[in-house]
């Protein structure tokens, strides 16, 4: 090989490693009416991401959105400003945003429409983060989950207590066998989304994070404007309770009890931690949070939500699913 052609091989190698080193995984944000939306874009956007994610850039942005709760179709225009100042485009459809990203964050703080948005996303290949509600229903969760399946997307949904490390030593046992556990966090209601799904989904997600899947019987006693309480037995005989805080202090976390223990729960500590994990599963497809354990939560809220329409009356959790199962084939046949 003469100077010439290795001067050349060279300059072709250090080119092709400068692109790759400089590779950036697009991200489109659907939904800017919640303030997650804009945290989620200066972490990854912004300069303190110099890790191991600092290849993801959050370059595209799609407002709608909710457009009738007006808590949130407010923000929208703040937001909008705010991301842009990012280096976010905004685009006028999903359409146009998917033609721009190679993953997602469905971020509409309205879980009405997370059906159909989620929908038009599965069909461009595209994986995908649903922040709660990943479904307003029970029954839109499941046909969501359901319809990822059909064209073989990967998604997961969750709250950002789930990952507080507190919770998760916890959960992995490392201070013993979870006996029971009672759980709180503020409950807001919200008219259009049936009650905890809005809102109170994060101290049931501590819950379930806690005391993991098996819940078979649910019963709730409410006091209007103060508080709600809801037990849940799991199969094996443990209990596991979620008070939905509306009066006074607004509060995360709880108690866990072991076989060796008693231990606070974690409490509230921003969306990093979710965020790690959302990343991760853009990068590797594989979801931190099953299918199975994020249906098994809205099933107790939506049996939760049966027993407080029945005045307290225990309420089962295989009943529950059924009936919305057959109400999410309904759905999925109306797309």
């Amino acid at each position: 090989m003469n100077s010439k052609s290795f001067l050349l091989l060279t300059i072709f190698f250090a080119v092709t490693l400068t692109a790759f080193a400089q590779k950036k995984f697009k991200i489109g944000i659907i939904g800017l009416d919640t303030s997650h939306s804009v945290a989620f874009t200066k972490f990854i956007n912004g300069e303190g991401n110099n890790g191991e994610f600092k290849d993801f850039a959050v370059v595209a942005a799609y407002p709608y959105g909710s457009r009738t709760i007006k808590s949130s179709y407010e923000r929208i225009p703040q937001y909008i400003e705010d991301v842009k100042k990012e280096g976010v485009e905004i685009t006028s459809s999903i359409a146009e945003l998917l033609e721009k990203v190679e993953y997602v964050l469905l971020e509409t703080n309205d879980g009405r429409v997370h059906l159909e948005q989620a929908n038009e996303v599965f069909k461009s290949g595209k994986r995908v983060f649903i922040d709660k509600p990943i479904g307003a229903t029970l029954a839109q969760s499941i046909a969501i989950f359901e319809l990822a399946k059909k064209y073989h997307i990967p998604v997961f949904s969750s709250s950002a207590l789930r990952f507080v490390p507190q919770t998760l030593k916890i959960r992995n046992g490392e201070f013993g066998n979870v006996t029971g556990a009672d759980c709180y966090s503020p409950h807001k209601h919200e008219p259009t989304h049936p009650d905890f799904g809005f809102y109170g989904l994060h101290g049931v997600e501590t819950l379930f994070t806690v005391m993991g899947t098996g819940c078979v019987e649910v019963s709730r006693m409410s006091s209007p404007d103060n508080t709600d309480v809801v037990v849940g037995k799991w199969k094996d005989g443990r209990i596991g309770t979620f008070r939905g805080i509306q009066k006074g202090r607004q509060l995360y976390g709880g108690t866990a009890f072991t076989d060796k223990e008693a231990v606070p729960v974690g409490t509230y500590d921003g969306y990093q931690n979710l965020l790690v994990e959302i990343l991760k599963f853009f990068k590797t497809g594989v979801v931190p949070v099953d299918e199975k354990e994020t249906l098994e939560i809205f099933t107790f809220m939506e049996a939760s939500n049966e027993s407080q329409r029945k005045g307290g009356k225990i309420i089962s959790m295989e009943e529950t699913y059924r009936k919305a199962e057959k109400e999410a084939r309904k759905l999925i046949g109306k797309l």
